[in-house]
């Protein structure tokens, strides 16, 4: 039994090929959205990935991109299609093509779900691809005559000053690396002398941050040095006052971002799969109900189309058996005396044995 069949009229056929011809054109138009989102998506990330490890971070653009390729390319043959279906002798050329069409533009609509859902489950890639790149960053922000690493104080500090943030965690992440070059240091200062000494490593650390940290918005002078000595300002009390630094980390200031950037095109996307997968049913409907047209000889009468021309159980089973029985048209038989394929093959016998002797009249 057919699963939701449709009966068609003529007019009906008619007016479900324009209305699939338009349509096709508007997928065209969503494939160009699939592509730009994926392309803004993997510049942003381009903008910054001197902050992020390498990963597979650019899968999801990458993804997102040729999907929009591809749709640009299948929506495009499917109005050319649709376009066609309106005349049953037009369609004659189409429909032995239009059954592997479907079903390239169903996995192709199901790879469209997988971007989207892709968009919701990259969070945990791209939040442990920012705290290794942030935190390298801040490892080699003092390295300015570096080769290699000489941007990076200047991409923190744009960083920090752009998204309100400060260190990777937080503003106490600056306490535990040397982030002052060592030539801006004075070692003839007793006080230089003895910071390095305390420290294990020979490091030069202090309680304070850069002064990208600093909020400006705050009606108090920025403090970026001594911020947990209470007693070097006035008035001032670390443990129960507002700094006046970014106290948010830079980690969760980019994640927040990029996030809300991935939800919106997950959105996006989603919608896009659901208007593809109409479309790909009404091309479903049209295709059956004019193949039936065929069968029945009378392109003016009317059809059936459905969506599964068995139900849904039967449809596998069937599919299942295909797919079982794909490597065994080719197989020879291994039974008891049938290994060879000639073994059965008669030999024909051209000698001349017991043929009948003429026999002589007498005279």
């Amino acid at each position: 039994m057919a699963v939701l069949k449709v009966k068609f009229t003529k007019p009906k056929r008619d007016k479900l090929a324009q209305i699939l011809w338009i349509l096709n054109w508007l997928s065209v138009v969503s494939g160009i959205i699939l592509f730009s989102l994926g392309l803004f998506l993997k510049i942003e990330i381009k903008k910054r990935n001197e902050v992020m490890a390498k990963g597979d971070i650019n899968s999801v653009p990458n993804m997102l991109i040729s999907v929009g390729v591809i749709a640009c390319i299948i929506n495009f043959l499917g109005g050319k299609i649709c376009y066609d279906c309106s005349d049953a002798n037009k369609f004659s050329r189409w429909k032995l093509v239009m059954l592997p069409y479907i079903v390239c533009t169903f996995c192709f609509t199901f790879c469209i779900l997988v971007g989207a859902l892709m968009c919701y489950t990259m969070r945990n890639e791209l939040e442990e691809s920012l705290y290794l790149g942030l935190r390298d960053a801040i490892k080699f922000y003092k390295d300015t005559d570096i080769p290699g690493r000489c941007f990076l104080k200047k991409t923190v500090d744009m960083l920090q000053i752009g998204f309100q943030c400060c260190g990777n965690n937080g503003f106490r992440d600056w306490f535990e690396i040397q982030w002052v070059s060592a030539r801006y240091l004075n070692m003839a200062s007793k006080e230089v002398l003895d910071r390095l000494k305390s420290n294990v490593d020979g490091k030069f650390l202090v309680d304070g941050v850069p002064f990208s940290c600093c909020n400006p918005s705050s009606p108090r002078p920025c403090i970026q040095y001594q911020l947990t000595n209470n007693s070097a300002h006035y008035n001032y009390d670390f443990l129960t006052e507002e700094l006046n630094i970014w106290v948010k980390g830079c980690r969760e200031a980019l994640l927040d971002y990029y996030t809300a950037i991935m939800r919106s095109i997950g959105i996006a996307a989603l919608l896009i799969w659901l208007f593809e997968l109409s479309v790909l049913i009404g091309v479903r409907y049209l295709q059956t109900a004019m193949k039936n047209i065929l069968l029945l000889g009378d392109p003016e009468g009317e059809s059936d189309g459905w969506l599964l021309e068995n139900s849904f159980v039967e449809t596998a089973k069937y599919n299942i058996s295909i797919i079982k029985n794909l490597g065994k048209a080719n197989q020879i038989s291994t039974v008891s005396g049938m290994n060879d394929p000639n073994i059965d093959v008669q030999n024909t016998n051209c000698g001349k044995t017991n043929v009948t002797t003429k026999s002589i009249p007498a005279a």
